[in-house]
């Protein structure tokens, strides 16, 4: 027999029900692309525009073929997914939820950053920047309109994080970590895993909670190994039909040098690559405040800023072992590395090679610069 749920039960219920939906309290509103671009391109004194987007969701991750179809589906009238955005209440800014993807593309196409390829409806767009658009064209473009659904600034971090994990669990995929630990078995992959849960590490490299359970550590311990060791090119030179980052992707290049790894290693570089791990680790203790994080008050890694921090740190200690540095943070900014202290990140393509390049040379030189 079923036991009845009691009477006190389902007054608890039904108060905690109520208490919820308040906080997620919405609106829905309309800007069209042009308003939405602006917004999310102007910044101000604090670094932030009025539409952007938080730092655990800061990489860019659509290739080119998915943006260009993101712009077809603009040019022929098809229904684009609303975006989802949270009020701040401090300050009346939007913090993207869901979506940040479709704006960032939007931005670079319109700032004739993305040039459109593999377009099957619309081939003979293929080839083009919004610039080649007729004049026409260009304004129907900006002034296409898009729903978005805004979170009242009645819910707190808490409440968008939730929202945030909601809407990318209900069709999770695996991540490449979650795969690569699957299918690509081997010393290598073993050994990173390793890397991943040194206490140092796990200490200057908080993970947002959604990656958490979800191997974004060992993720971020594979970056550093790949790109300080392909580091300026990042080109498998090794390995056949030399795979680069340019040509492939992040996702594939970092499975082709872990395929690369696992057949190659040994013990001796297994060693050496502990010993450059640590050292860094030690290094970025002592001279970062925010560890890998851009603020000190994170509880996010973004993940250029780690690759940026570790890698130009391995390289400014390959050149100078004894480093130390000094006057490198101006005098008030401990609880931030955002100010004197600019990585240049970037919003769109951030993997691309001399991207990369510009943002790990920074660090490194930044570094040697204020040596003793």
């Amino acid at each position: 027999m079923i036991k009845a749920v009691q009477q006190d039960s389902i007054s608890t219920a039904e108060q905690q029900i109520e208490d919820r939906r308040q906080e997620i309290d919405y609106n829905t509103r309309e800007f069209t692309i042009e308003i939405i671009v602006n917004k999310y391109l102007e910044k101000d004194d604090d670094d932030l525009s009025e539409i952007y987007v938080p730092e655990y969701q800061r990489e860019f991750v659509w290739d080119v073929t998915r943006q260009s179809r993101l712009i077809e589906s603009i040019v022929l009238g098809l229904p684009i997914p609303l975006l989802f955005v949270a009020e701040i209440k401090e300050s009346g800014k939007l913090e993207i939820v869901d979506g940040s993807q479709r704006v960032r593309t939007l931005a670079a196409f319109i700032k004739n950053q993305l040039r459109l390829k593999n377009l099957r409806t619309l081939d003979s767009l293929n080839g083009f920047y919004f610039k080649d658009f007729a004049p026409s064209r260009q304004r129907k473009v900006k002034n296409t309109p898009i729903r978005m659904i805004v979170l009242s600034d009645k819910a707190n971090e808490r409440v968008r994080n939730d929202m945030f994990d909601r809407i990318n669990t209900s069709s999770l995929d695996l991540t490449p970590m979650e795969t690569r630990k699957g299918v690509y078995r081997g010393d290598f992959i073993d050994f990173v895993f390793e890397c991943s849960k040194h206490e140092t590490f796990i200490n200057l490299c908080p993970i947002y909670s959604y990656f958490q359970s979800r191997n974004e550590e060992a993720e971020l311990v594979l970056r550093f190994f790949a790109f300080s060791e392909t580091y300026p090119k990042f080109r498998l030179s090794d390995v056949k039909n030399h795979p680069d980052l340019e040509r492939t992707g992040v996702a594939r290049f970092l499975d082709e040098y872990v395929i690369w790894k696992n057949t190659s290693f040994t013990k001796e570089e297994e060693s050496q690559k502990m010993r450059n791990f640590e050292q860094m680790l030690v290094f970025v203790e002592k001279t970062f405040p925010s560890g890998f994080k851009k603020y000190h008050d994170s509880d996010s890694t973004p993940r250029p800023y780690f690759e940026a921090i570790s890698v130009g740190s391995h390289l400014a200690l390959k050149q100078k072992p004894d480093l130390v540095i000094t006057d490198l943070w101006q005098t008030g900014e401990k609880n931030t590395q955002s100010y004197s202290f600019r990585i240049p990140v970037g919003r769109y393509q951030t993997h691309k090679p001399e991207n990369m390049q510009q943002r790990i040379d920074y660090v490194k030189e930044k570094l040697l610069s204020h040596s003793l």
